[in-house]
Order: C-alpha cells, then sequence, then structure tokens
C-alpha cells in the first residue's frame, strides 16, 4: 500500500523513469547520460531541486536487485537548474533511447570525456601596471569581476591568490568554498572567493577514485588548473621564477579579480556530467568570466556539453572563453567551436629558452629546454645514440619512441640519447632515458610535429629539437664509424629575450576550419601560449611526473590551455572597463583590434613550417589589450541572433531547443540569409565548384554599434582575397551619436576559373577595415572553394 502511495504521489514522467531505470539488467553496458528536460514541464516534472533528490531516492530503493545500473550516489548524477533542466545519469543504450523519446525530454546526450587541452605576458601584451590610463588602471585591475575557472582545482596558498589589499568579495557573489581534504574551509578569502569539485560524471563510470591519489576536494594535484588560474588573474608575486629560468615578476591578467574555481578534471579526464555541473553552479553563483582550458571531439552543438553550458552562461551574461585544442598543425582540428564561445588558439612571445645540441663535426643545432639541474661536463663531448638502435626486449619502434622498458641498458649507459616524439609525454620520455643510466636526452620532433618546440622541465639534461634538426642529427649518427663516433652535447643558455620574430603561431596550435559550421570562423583569436610561466602547487613536480621529487613555485607549460586564461582575464578587464557591454560586444573588440603582423612587420609566421600564417591558425589575430579597451565599433549579438543561426544550420525544432531552452520560429531566419549572416566580426565564405557556371557569390549583412565618444564617420577599406570580388554597401557609415547602430552589406564573389582536384579547395584571405582616423575595426575574410570528391 505505501509503495502504491508513492508511485501515484511521483509525477508520471518520474515513474516512467524509475521503471527504465530499475529494468536494466546488470550486463548491460552502462554509459552516461545527460538528459534535457523541456523548461514548460519542470512545474509538473521537476518542482525542485529537493524533489529530484527524493527521486534519486526512490530509484536507488527500487534496485533491489544490486544492478549494475546503480552508483554509489544512485542512478542520479548531477542535477542541472540553472543552465537548463535537467539531470545525468547512468543507463543503457537502450534505456537512453526508449528515454529520448518520452514527453517532455528535449535531448538525451551521450557523455563525452575531455582532457586539459606567467612574467613575461602581460609586459608583451601591453599591460604595464606603471600605466595609469590604460586598461589595467581604467578596469581597476578587474577587482570587482569574477572568474570561474573550470579546470583541475587550485592550490589556494599560493602567493599568487593572495588577498592582500582586496575588499570584500562583490556583493552579488553568491558562491560557496567547499572544503574537504587538503582544502579546509578556510582556504578561501577575498581573492580566491569561491571553490567546488564536481566528480560525480567522473566516478560513476571509472568507480570512487583513488583517495590515495587524488583528493575529494577543490585542491589541484595536478597542476593545470592553479596554472590556469594565476595566468587569469594572478597577484603580481615578486621573485618569479621556474628551476632559474624567467626570473621576474609574475602576474596574471586582471590581477585584482576574484577567482572561484570549479574542479571537474580528474586522474581519467573531465567529463561531461561534471563540466555542466560546473556551469550550472558557475551561473547560479554570479560569475561574470568563465575560463575552460578544456578540449574534445567536435560534434554538432545541439550534442556538445560545453556549447550547451556555454549558451546558457553568455545568455546570463556571462563571458565563456575556450581553448582551441592542441592538435595542430594539421587542419579541422579546432575544438570548442561555438560561436557564443571565444575560441583562442595559441602563440609565441618574444621570449624563449635556448638550449641547443652541438655535435662532434662542430654544427649547433637550435633546441629549447628548462632544465634546472647539474649540467653536463662543460667542454666535454658525449657518446651519441639513437634509441631506435638501442632497443632491449622490445622492438626498434618502441625504442625509438623511449616507452618504458624499452631501451637496452647496455648500449644507453652515459650516452646522450635520441628520441623521437610521439605515444608518451615528452617529460616521461626523459624519465624512461633517466633510468636506463644515459647523461641526457634530445628530443626529436617528428614530421607531423614540423618545427614546432616546447620548453619542458625534463628531469636530467635534454632539449628539444625540430623535424630538420633531428633528421640532421640521425645521419650523423648513422655516419658514424668505430674511429669516428657519434657524439654531443647540450649547451643550456638560460633565457633570452627580445626574440624576432614574435608572435608564431605555435605548432600544436589547433587550426580551422570550423568542422561544425565553416561559415564561422574559428579559432577567434590567439593569445600567449607558449612556455608560459605561472603558478604551480607545492606538491607536484615541475614535469608532472610521479618520480619527479623537485618543487618550484612557478612553472613553464605550453598549449592552448594557456592561452585560453589570457583571454579570460582580459575579458574581466574589458568588462570591468564597459560593464554595460555584452559577451559578444567584448569578444568583438578582442577581435576587430587584433594584429597578424610579428614584431618583424611581417605577418605571423607558422611555427610549424616557417612559413606564413593565415586566417585559419590565428583567426583575426593575436590579442591587443589596450586597443580592445576603445575598438570604436563593435559587432553586437543576442540570444535570438544564434537562434537564427541555428535555424540557417537546418537543425531541427527539437535540436535548437535542446541548446536554447525554447522554441524557435526559423520561418524568418530562413527567408533572412543563410548561417553566414549571423552578425560576426569575421568573414567566411564557402562555395562548391561543381564544373557549372553557376556564378559563386553571396552577401553578408552586419551591424555595428559606435561605442566611441561621440559622432564619427568611418570608412570602409577592403582587401579581397586573390581571384575574389569584394564590394561594400554603404562605403561610408555617419554616426551621429554614441551607441547608435549602423548595418551594411558585403557582396563576395569567387572567381571560377580555378580547377581544383576532386576533394580538394582553395583558401584565399583578406580583410574589411572600418576606419574613423582613430580606431580601426578589421575583419577577416576568408573565401574556400571546394571540389566535389566526384
Amino acid at each position: 500500500m505505501e509503495r502504491k502511495l508513492l508511485q501515484f504521489a511521483c509525477p508520471p514522467f518520474i515513474f516512467f523513469l524509475l521503471l527504465l531505470i530499475t529494468s536494466i539488467s546488470a550486463v548491460e553496458h552502462l554509459q552516461t547520460y545527460i538528459v534535457r528536460v523541456d523548461a514548460d514541464a519542470k512545474p509538473s516534472i521537476f518542482p525542485t531541486h529537493a524533489h529530484w533528490y527524493e527521486t534519486a531516492v526512490l530509484a536507488a530503493a527500487a534496485s533491489s536487485d544490486g544492478s549494475a545500473a546503480w552508483t554509489p550516489g544512485g542512478p542520479l548524477i548531477h542535477t542541472y537548474s540553472s543552465l537548463f533542466h535537467g539531470f545525468s545519469a547512468r543507463l543503457s543504450p537502450s534505456a537512453a533511447a526508449s528515454l529520448a523519446s518520452s514527453p517532455g525530454v528535449l535531448a538525451v546526450l551521450p557523455e563525452l570525456i575531455r582532457h586539459p587541452d606567467t612574467t613575461r605576458s602581460p609586459e608583451f601584451l601591453g599591460l604595464l601596471s606603471s600605466d595609469r590610463t590604460g586598461l589595467l588602471a581604467e578596469s581597476d585591475y578587474g577587482s570587482e569581476l569574477v572568474i570561474a575557472v573550470v579546470d583541475t582545482g587550485i592550490t589556494p596558498a599560493h602567493r599568487s591568490f593572495s588577498d592582500r589589499g582586496l575588499g570584500p568579495a562583490p556583493a552579488r557573489w553568491r558562491g560557496e568554498c567547499v572544503s574537504g581534504p587538503g582544502f579546509p574551509a578556510s582556504s578561501c578569502n577575498r581573492k580566491l572567493i569561491g571553490a567546488r569539485y564536481f566528480s560525480g560524471g567522473y566516478e560513476a563510470t571509472s568507480g570512487r577514485m583513488n583517495e590515495s591519489a587524488e583528493l575529494r576536494s577543490p585542491r589541484d594535484t595536478d597542476g593545470h588548473g592553479t596554472h590556469t588560474a594565476s595566468i587569469a588573474a594572478g597577484r603580481y608575486v615578486f621573485p618569479a621564477s621556474t628551476l632559474g629560468y624567467a626570473r621576474g615578476v609574475a602576474a596574471g591578467m586582471a590581477p585584482k579579480a576574484r577567482l572561484a574555481a570549479y574542479k571537474v578534471c580528474w586522474a581519467a579526464g573531465c567529463f561531461d556530467s561534471d563540466i555542466l555541473a560546473a556551469f550550472d553552479a558557475a551561473v547560479a553563483d554570479g560569475v561574470d568570466v568563465v575560463s575552460l582550458s578544456v578540449g574534445g571531439v567536435v560534434v554538432p552543438y545541439y550534442l556538445d556539453a560545453i556549447a550547451v553550458g556555454a549558451f546558457a552562461a553568455a545568455e546570463a551574461g556571462i563571458f565563456v572563453s575556450a581553448s582551441a585544442g592542441n592538435g595542430g598543425p594539421g587542419g579541422l582540428t579546432v575544438t570548442n567551436v561555438a560561436p557564443w564561445v571565444a575560441t583562442v588558439g595559441a602563440g609565441s612571445m618574444d621570449r624563449d629558452f635556448p638550449a641547443d645540441v652541438k655535435l662532434g663535426n662542430g654544427r649547433v643545432l637550435p633546441g629549447v629546454s628548462v632544465y634546472g639541474g647539474p649540467a653536463l661536463t662543460t667542454g666535454r663531448l658525449y657518446p651519441l645514440v639513437y634509441a631506435g638502435a638501442a632497443q632491449g626486449a622490445g622492438d626498434g619502434y618502441s625504442s625509438s619512441l623511449c616507452l618504458e622498458g624499452s631501451l637496452n641498458l647496455d648500449a644507453v649507459k652515459d650516452k646522450i640519447i635520441l628520441c623521437d616524439r610521439g605515444v608518451n609525454s615528452r617529460a616521461a620520455k626523459g624519465e624512461v632515458v633517466r633510468k636506463a643510466g644515459a647523461v641526457g636526452m634530445i628530443l626529436a620532433n617528428g614530421v607531423f610535429d614540423g618545427e614546432g618546440l616546447v620548453a619542458d622541465c625534463h628531469v636530467l639534461p635534454a632539449t628539444a629539437v625540430g623535424a630538420v634538426a633531428g633528421d640532421e642529427i640521425r645521419k650523423y649518427i648513422a655516419a658514424a664509424t668505430p674511429k669516428s663516433p657519434a657524439t654531443a652535447t647540450i649547451l643550456f643558455r638560460g633565457t633570452r629575450l627580445g626574440v624576432r620574430p614574435a608572435p608564431v603561431v605555435a605548432s600544436f596550435s589547433a587550426r580551422g576550419p570550423n568542422p561544425q559550421a565553416p561559415e564561422i570562423l574559428k579559432p577567434d583569436i590567439i593569445a600567449p601560449g607558449l612556455n608560459i610561466i605561472a603558478a604551480w602547487p607545492d606538491n607536484v613536480g615541475p614535469a608532472s611526473i610521479p618520480s619527479d621529487q623537485r618543487r618550484t613555485e612557478f612553472n613553464i607549460l605550453s598549449g592552448t590551455s594557456m592561452a585560453c586564461p589570457h583571454v579570460s582575464g582580459l575579458a574581466a578587464l574589458l568588462k570591468a572597463a564597459h560593464p554595460d557591454w555584452s559577451p559578444a560586444a567584448i569578444k568583438s573588440a578582442l577581435m576587430t583590434t587584433a594584429y597578424v603582423k610579428d614584431n618583424r612587420g611581417t605577418t605571423m609566421l607558422d611555427e610549424s613550417t616557417g612559413n606564413s600564417s593565415d586566417v585559419f591558425d590565428f583567426g583575426s589575430g593575436h590579442v591587443n589589450p589596450q586597443r580592445a579597451m576603445d575598438p570604436g565599433l563593435v559587432y553586437d549579438l543576442t540570444p535570438t541572433d544564434y537562434v537564427n543561426f541555428l535555424c540557417n544550420l537546418n537543425y531541427t525544432q527539437q535540436n535548437i531547443k535542446a541548446i536554447t531552452r525554447r522554441a524557435a520560429d526559423c520561418r524568418g531566419a530562413r527567408k533572412a540569409g543563410h548561417a553566414g549572416n549571423l552578425n560576426y566580426p569575421s568573414f567566411s565564405a564557402v562555395f562548391v565548384e561543381d564544373g557549372t557556371k553557376r556564378r559563386m557569390s553571396t552577401h553578408f549583412i552586419r551591424t555595428v554599434r559606435n561605442v566611441g565618444n561621440g559622432a564619427a564617420v568611418y570608412r570602409a577599406t577592403v582587401r579581397a582575397p586573390e581571384g575574389s570580388t569584394v564590394t561594400v554597401e554603404p562605403t561610408e557609415l555617419a554616426f551621429r551619436r554614441a551607441g547608435q547602430k549602423l548595418s551594411f552589406l558585403v557582396r563576395v564573389k569567387a572567381a571560377t576559373a580555378e580547377k581544383l582536384a576532386p576533394g580538394s579547395s582553395s583558401v584565399r584571405s583578406g580583410a574589411l577595415t572600418w576606419s574613423d582616423g582613430r580606431h580601426s575595426a578589421n575583419s577577416p575574410i576568408v573565401v574556400t572553394v571546394q571540389a566535389p570528391l566526384s
């Protein structure tokens, strides 16, 4: 009788869910799914969060057979209320399919597992604390803004997170400081004003965490989150260095901005259900910026948990920046490609850490390293061998990569070993070589990596060289004879400033075009991401391998993970200086003021090839924060604009509602144009060359708002992509007042004479610039012509 009353007390949908989950066989393969429910059904289905928790208890109680469907806390992992209405749960594929077709369910998303993708960078970006009129001063260093860092947690006692001189947290702040092992409630202060952790998705899939290796708290046991948080908003710290390298004053982009840490990344990765729970909490807590240095596979926006979470955040006025990914230099590798997200690639600065290879024949080949231990004996040349020829019990391929257990100890002892890059981490290769008894390591890039170099904190004397140098060293070793053996040493030259050319696009930085919507150019911008020094935990070695017992207060890392928080911090400064700007307006300001020329005055180079880079490498260019503070014009966007964009991608009503939580009327959107007509600060035209004489032309409609001080007249200058014709109507925009909006039309016509091989494409780029003599708003124009496969 009691059970019957409970059943009738549950809403019909919940009863259906209980029956569905309890019927799952223990032998079925289970996976985490994220379930979104129609907001209109919320009063009858999900009245409160408490009701959700009650439902989870009921479901757990109903599973008396010990089914494998149950996680330690019941079938429900997380519930969501700020981003959207829904939950995450462990279900079989058949159960998920049944659930997806039930009334009131908008979407059932299979969970994806993602992974985490400075003393010089503020100065390199022109952010000088001595400047009384620049962006730092105008924004009060971001003191009233809150940046959410969604990552591996944070090290609260680090000097970069001191609250000295800061006032109380902003009055609107509603967040919490969740305590746990290694993270007492007193860990938060007026700088680190909030900290949470989310492990439900991780543990539902991977089992209960090993608490001897990980901490069930916001405490960072990896280092990545501490590093990215201090890049975004670290305080001024002096002295700062890593093993003696990059000495100076460390500072984040917004030194007075408040931080809220949301730990979602664990030993097995960063799980979508946990990431969404962090977004949900961040929106409810009242953050201004979300910084997400996490990447993964690209899927349609309605199946992308980050895109879904970021849309709700942007709708709430929160700027979201995300790393573009480290899959470069190949094309179509960019991730986090939703247009409501600032997608950030990585570039270099004018600083590096040279560690050159000197061969026995006198040749000196360039390399980089951050090694602070005992150096090799000055003036001595050591025997040099290629790891591929020093295999132990394994094969030559494994030994060439210096994989664990692959090296012949007798063949490598007291020698310098040349290892190929790939499979295991660069630092792990050094540990393998060190344990084998070698005195040093040269890490050589393969063809795919090209000339892109990353300086690592190796555990033995080691350096990284490019593909060309690697080939030369292999040939030198192969040509050695008993009378003329191969020898080498490594020359560590410390920190070098004033490097030219700079910036260059980092080899690893993921490239466009946008795999989901080529009409939207991605990445949006690049920022410093190569060899960045920032805060580091006191319980993690700088090489990030268990055997590294060295300790350093700061560490040097590379990745788009490091570039992303630069933009997050800059967005906080811009938001503080312009409180009325939307997230889209802030992104527009960063994009239209970005630059594409290096410190030699030529187009930025692609580190992997040494050739000029292009818009698929850097998007609109490299961030220029001082110009972004006063961009003159901005391209703004509303949630309705994004809905129209999704309509023009031919998404279904169900697809759109899964992202936006509302029904969409696509009739007007599809009549008005195409996906490229989103009011974006860049232009991307895609044509198919099908052999007919059909005209390859399109148009873009854009609206800009005058954010200058008053009346202004802007004139258009066009640099058309080679072989294309670009016209702008009108060519002059006369603003009578600040805040006024004016629209213009851009027509693009591509040449039809070019003959392309089946399946190939041609990409040409140009630019449109609006200038009033004081401001210049630049937008890239890219024209892609594709040939069908047959």
